[in-house]
């Protein structure tokens, strides 16, 4: 069975407050986008799982890949034979966009359809909250939004379909443990969810990511990427989730393409929103 795990931009990220535990309760609205790596699991040649991976650089052992975390946590729950998986890495890595949670998700849900576990996705969810706080978003894969440690999933009718973005992942990469040790929590003024129904157009008055003032005094790059961007016709330009990936959405697909030639040697991306 082959899938394509996709990744995610946020819109909007609030930073509410400290927990007690040491992780954050936030605010943050989950969009899906059409960026994807490649996943296929088959029935196990050997007598052990396998997992072999392609494309850009995996920098972590096998056991403690999240693809490998979720084939052990659902053979823990249901009765899951050894497979081999084949994941091709296209989602960039350390960029806020969870490729990695989508894969674990994605692992999750393909298990339960070749195995014929018939789990519920919100069991699934469940589980896969144990894994990250994105995977739950991506058992749904649809607009949500996100509160709690972002696991307290609501759907929301959001759709910025039939515009495009314009996705930029440089060459730094912003620890997520760095980025929270650096945030300062502040209750949102402003409800998050009613923002995000306004126009893309309005959103830059009150639609924010709240790692943006920490993480661009460590990187300021980041914060030119975000004004080159914004001066190439965005109608909304921001980091996704704890960084380092910069995004501007657009209405005009050819202002889009034309921010390629702003970049030269860094990695971009054009996809249309859906």
């Amino acid at each position: 069975m082959i899938s394509f795990p996709n990744a995610k931009i946020n819109l909007g990220l609030n930073i509410v407050e400290r927990r007690s535990d040491g992780y954050h309760n936030l605010e943050t609205v989950f969009y899906p986008i059409g960026l994807t790596d490649v996943l296929e699991i088959v029935p196990a040649k050997g007598g052990d799982s396998t997992l072999t991976t392609y494309g850009n650089p995996v920098d972590c052992p096998v056991e403690k890949n999240l693809v490998m975390k979720a084939l052990r946590l659902m053979q823990q729950h249901y009765d899951v034979p050894e497979v081999d998986i084949y994941l091709y890495k296209h989602i960039p890595d350390g960029a806020g966009l969870g490729g990695g949670s989508s894969d674990a998700s994605s692992t999750m849900l393909m298990l339960n359809e070749m195995f014929n576990l018939n789990v519920e996705k919100d069991q699934l969810a469940r589980l896969a909250a144990t894994l990250g706080a994105d995977c739950p978003f991506f058992i749904y894969n649809q607009p949500m939004m996100a509160t709690g440690i972002g696991d307290v999933l609501t759907p929301i009718n959001v759709s910025l379909k039939g515009l495009y973005l314009f996705l930029v992942k440089p060459a730094v990469s912003v620890p997520t443990n760095v980025a929270y040790s650096r945030v300062t929590p502040t209750p949102s003024m402003s409800s998050l969810e009613k923002d995000v129904m306004k126009s893309v157009d309005q959103w830059g008055e009150v639609v924010k990511n709240d790692f943006e003032p920490s993480v661009f005094a460590s990187f300021p790059e980041l914060a030119t990427i975000k004004l080159v961007i914004e001066n190439g016709g965005a109608i909304y330009a921001s980091m996704s989730g704890s960084g380092s990936s910069i995004f501007g959405i657009f209405d005009d697909v050819n202002l889009a393409e034309k921010m390629k030639g702003k970049f030269d040697n860094t990695t971009t991306y054009v996809i249309e929103l859906l």
